[in-house]
């Protein structure tokens, strides 16, 4: 349990960022509300008696740093983060805190890799991009599948999604990925990632039960393509999503997630199955949660957690699987995600 201690969270009023606002308060910690919208800002205040409200447009360097002015970390829960990252992270970086997010932005995760790794590494600062269920959980999972192998052929994330009603702000950043590309779609391949104009495999993978057989989208290509290959040597990383979910998150008429519990958690619910393989053999690790949006508040907020208390493997940038004991994060989030080893497919 933290002590008090202060977290800016910016982007804390949408649909991510309350859940990780009501999670930081849970285990102890006192949130700072930031983001770029001061009138949403005010009205989640209100729900919040007692915590400050700190308006910051990202191009406003003396107000993002007002924004973090006391705070011992930052959580970026603002998309599209291909706009956000940068501007936030030169303010943690001003500031001397750490840097965490939740950006599911393949672009916008490469870039802070590319742009800050140098220069956190020389400051000793902490920056965390990716922690979330897209890029952080299957991260992790593979790291704690490769146990005590030094390099895979392959990794498979599959996640198993029962279906996807996506956020206002999913919508947004998908937009800006695919603007990015050109339209294209990407896949990481032979050690680099490569974009590609034909259309993505369609096939079968078989998840364990209940879910069983399914039919993915093949190359449905998320954040691991960036977090995975960051620390692990790995040439080949492929992600798949179930059929329904991915109709459902590119079609533009589905409803935004409905809560249905007193926690404002969704129905939805997730399978992530991971396969590593190397050199003939396999090994298998499976996730299994609620609401993926909602369970991105425990793993970021443990991060914080670990990163405040000293429980970090390196410094700079770092992805989950990379800056954390993947098997020991993993257990810490229980009841919220389970996790077990299985038997490699047949």
């Amino acid at each position: 349990m933290a002590t008090g201690q202060i977290v800016a969270v910016y982007g804390a009023y949408g649909h991510t960022g309350r859940f990780v606002v009501a999670h930081l308060r849970e285990r102890g910690f006192v949130p700072v509300l930031s983001g770029r919208d001061a009138g949403k800002l005010r009205e989640l205040a209100a729900s919040h008696p007692g915590l400050d409200a700190r308006p910051a447009p990202v191009d406003d360097p003396a107000a993002l740093d007002r924004a973090l002015s006391g705070a011992a970390a930052v959580v970026n829960c603002a998309g599209p983060f291909a706009t956000t990252a940068a501007p936030v992270i030169e303010a943690a970086l001003r500031a001397g805190i750490p840097y965490v997010d939740v950006a599911a932005e393949i672009e916008a995760n490469a870039d802070t890799f590319a742009r800050f790794a140098d220069r956190a590494r020389a400051a000793g600062a902490v920056i965390v991009p990716a922690m979330a269920f897209f890029g952080g959980l299957g991260d992790l999972v593979a790291t704690a599948a490769m146990d005590d192998w030094t390099e895979a052929d392959e990794v498979h994330v599959a996640y198993g999604l029962n279906g996807w009603h996506p956020t206002e702000g999913t919508r947004a950043a998908g937009a800006v990925s695919r603007e990015r590309r050109g339209g294209r779609r990407v896949r990481f391949a032979d050690g680099r990632l490569e974009y590609r104009d034909d259309a993505p495999p369609t096939l079968e993978w078989t998840f364990p039960e209940p879910m069983g057989t399914r039919s993915v989208i093949g190359e449905f290509t998320m954040a691991d393509v960036v977090t995975v290959p960051s620390h692990l040597p790995v040439p080949d990383v492929r992600t798949y999503m179930t059929v329904e979910a991915a109709g459902e998150v590119t079609a533009p008429g589905t409803p935004a997630p409905a809560a249905v519990d007193e926690r404002g958690r969704s129905a939805q619910t997730f399978v992530v199955d991971v396969v590593v393989r190397s050199g003939g053999r396999e090994r298998r690790a499976v996730a299994r949660g609620r609401d993926i949006y909602a369970v991105t508040a425990p793993l970021v907020v443990e991060a914080v957690h670990r990163v405040l208390t000293g429980q970090i493997r390196r410094e700079g940038v770092a992805s989950a699987g990379s800056a954390f004991d993947a098997p020991g994060f993993l257990r810490s989030l229980a009841p919220h995600i389970t996790v077990e080893t299985l038997a490699p497919r047949p």
